[in-house]
């Protein structure tokens, strides 16, 4: 009921014939909406206030429509006239936000309007109308992409906008509506990047991942020295002398990229230092990604900066394990253990598992732990937890392939705990040990083959699968034992509902069981099982990240996210430079090319004597009215082959001198109310 009484005060305050009412209405309006109250129900009596001549009132119409024109599409239309009286504002402000409200309206009936406000915006003098312009591009796209090639032509116009404000807009417009025209690029790719250092911070985001992934197309791999001598032949041959090696030369242009994104490493933006690095890993050679890389070892006093504290988020806390592990050498593994032994205490399930993969990285990349925390595991196997037990029993089973001979008492304490463990990759990852090494233990494995036997109806698809192999493999190392065991078990597996246990059956009993049919492949089934495995790696889990792009979205979930540009593959052969190149043309007068040096200034010289020329000549033409005709003509003749360059050079005068006055004018506008803005 309050939210309502105020709703009427506002609307009786908008209705009202003074300006300053009007004016803390909408204050109060915009005031609700930055707190997230709804506001729509003004909508008519605000919008009917678009017309109001007080500019600071104007402003905050114009806030609010913005806000809800997509909401109220119909009301909007009824002042849609407005709009584009707006457009022809003196006020820049006043324009860019009429443009603004007018590609906020989602109907497809004002296409062509928006296009036409759109083309003009986008010749307008001030580079603020300019900016809000290109920002208006891509609504306009997903409203009508049938007007996708009429957008192209003015995001190459923007393109080529020397101002700074303008830059990061028009690019960002140009990933959303064509990011696979890269030759509107060419032409301003140096421009591009010698504006980069003065662009606004979000700017500078888009141009560079834009910039990256242009680059990556036009430019050769730096890191890339390319042999003669082939892959496959032998070792004397891989040994070449430098010689044999073609010299690599970076291209001016990537130079010029890598050298003027190197200061914005220490921009203020964190998003900014993200991209240059990103920008830096993917296109810089090896011995200058140093630059964004620092060492391990300046991190090691402030190693307690990086423990977990129980506020974190999951996916903070496992980003913070893994600078743990990397952190990790032989003088602090020690007291990093111990703090990965709390966190396997914790009640979030998904860390305690991270923390377990943690040890285990560990102990692989450390050798002298290894046996310190495969004691720690075994000793996890007692924990009620099953996701505990579970998470170990991997881990375990990971570092015993790098040395089972030294572990095989491991081993029996593992068979030993299978009644008690209930979570199917476990109790898998179990039965594949006692499997694979089933030698180190031939008193215990027939045992477990005969409960897993009993229970094999009962069990998960993967535990029989495993159970099915385990079978397999004593049958080739102790058939006396388990010759029937391994029958009763192939013999379940027959009639079993999930089809690979049944193909599965029948391969393995083909493989192992010899008969008259038998072929050659039935002698080397020992060695086909029992075949010695290469030791498993354990990797961080952000490791299978780097086929996507650094810092993207996708790159953080590791899954290919909604919008996502693959970066491209380096060229085998480098593209031809000469398109970057650009001949520089006035923009004002196309027939005129602008003269630097010496030669201009002559130029002009010449150009001010032809002027006076040209006034002396029309005075004389005054006062010789007494001669004769054809004086006259041949004056005249004179006079016109004199003035033609003359007269465009005051035309163009006066066009610089049109254009100056109304920026300035504009830009005194622009300060006068940005002042009164922030500092009534």
């Amino acid at each position: 009921s309050e939210n309502q009484n105020g709703l009427i005060i506002e609307t009786e305050m908008l209705d009202s014939n003074k300006d300053s009412l009007k004016l803390e209405a909408m204050k109060r309006i915009v005031a609700m909406i930055a707190r997230g109250k709804n506001a729509s129900d003004l909508f008519p009596a605000v919008v009917k206030n678009v017309a109001c001549k007080n500019i600071e009132v104007k402003k905050l119409v114009y806030v609010y429509l913005v806000r809800y024109a997509e909401e109220q599409q119909d009301l909007a239309l009824l002042s849609i006239s407005t709009f584009q009286r707006g457009l022809k504002d003196p006020n820049q402000l006043i324009r860019a936000s009429a443009l603004r409200v007018l590609s906020s309206i989602r109907v497809t009936i004002i296409v062509p309007i928006m296009m036409l406000a759109i083309k003009e915006a986008a010749s307008d003098m001030s580079p603020y109308v300019r900016k809000t312009a290109a920002h208006a591009i891509p609504k306009l796209h997903s409203l009508d992409p049938e007007q996708k090639d009429q957008l192209i032509e003015v995001i190459e116009k923007l393109l080529a906008d020397k101002t700074t404000l303008v830059a990061g807009s028009v690019v960002m417009a140009f990933e959303e509506v064509c990011p696979d025209r890269i030759d509107l690029i060419h032409k301003n790719y140096r421009k591009l990047c010698n504006l980069l250092i003065d662009v606004e911070e979000w700017g500078q985001v888009v141009i560079i991942n834009m910039l990256t992934r242009y680059a990556r197309t036009q430019f050769l791999n730096p890191n890339v020295n390319v042999s003669i001598t082939h892959m496959y032949e032998d070792e004397k041959a891989e040994v070449t002398t430098l010689e044999k090696r073609k010299p690599y030369v970076m291209d001016p242009d990537h130079r010029l990229l890598l050298r003027n994104t190197k200061p914005l490493l220490q921009s203020r933006n964190a998003a900014v230092v993200m991209a240059v690095a990103q920008l830096y890993f993917h296109l810089a050679p090896k011995a200058e990604v140093g630059i964004i890389a620092k060492a391990l070892g300046m991190f090691e006093p402030y190693l307690k900066s990086f423990y977990i504290r129980s506020t974190d988020p999951t996916q903070i806390k496992i980003l913070k394990l893994e600078v743990l592990t990397n952190l990790a050498n032989e003088a602090n593994i020690s007291t990093i253990l111990r703090e990965f032994q709390t966190y396997i205490k914790s009640m979030d399930k998904d860390f305690v598992a991270a923390s377990i993969q943690a040890i285990g990285r560990c102990a692989t990349n450390i050798g002298e732990v290894r046996d310190t925390c495969l004691n720690g595991l075994v000793q996890l196997l007692s924990n009620r937890d099953e996701l505990v037990v579970a998470e170990s029993v991997v881990v375990i089973k990971k570092l015993l392939q790098m040395q089972p001979e030294q572990h095989s008492d491991i081993i029996k304490h593992m068979a030993k705990l299978i009644d008690n463990i209930q979570v199917p990759m476990a109790r898998a990852s179990i039965l594949w040990l006692i499997g694979e090494y089933c030698e180190h233990v031939p008193k215990i494995a027939p045992d477990v083959l005969r409960k897993m036997a009993k229970s094999f109806t009962n069990e998960e698809d993967i535990v029989k699968l495993q159970i099915i192999n385990l079978a397999a493999k004593l049958y080739l190392t102790n058939s006396k034992q388990t010759k029937l065991l391994t029958q009763y078990v192939l013999n379940l597996a027959k009639y079993d509902q999930n089809y690979d246990i049944r193909d599965r059956a029948r391969f393995i009993r083909q493989l192992i069981v010899p008969t008259d049919k038998s072929g050659a492949l039935n002698k080397y089934a020992k060695k086909l099982f029992l075949a010695l495995k290469p030791a498993p790696v354990l990797e961080s889990p952000f490791k299978d990240r780097d086929h996507f792009q650094l810092g993207s979205l996708s790159h953080l979930l590791n899954a290919k996210a909604a919008g996502y540009q693959e970066l491209p593959d380096w060229p085998e052969s480098a593209p031809d430079p000469s398109v970057r190149n650009v001949e520089v043309k006035d923009s004002v007068c196309a027939e005129r090319t602008v003269l630097t040096g010496p030669e201009g200034a002559g130029n002009r010289k010449r150009g001010r004597k032809a002027v006076k020329n040209q006034k002396s000549a029309s005075e004389s033409e005054s006062e010789s009215e007494s001669s004769e005709s054809e004086d006259e003509s041949e004056e005249e003749s004179e006079e016109e082959s004199e003035s033609d360059t003359d007269v465009r050079k005051k035309k163009v005068g006066l066009d610089w001198n049109r254009i100056l006055a109304n920026y300035v004018v504009n830009t005194l506008h622009y300060i006068q109310y940005t002042a009164f803005y922030f500092f009534k």
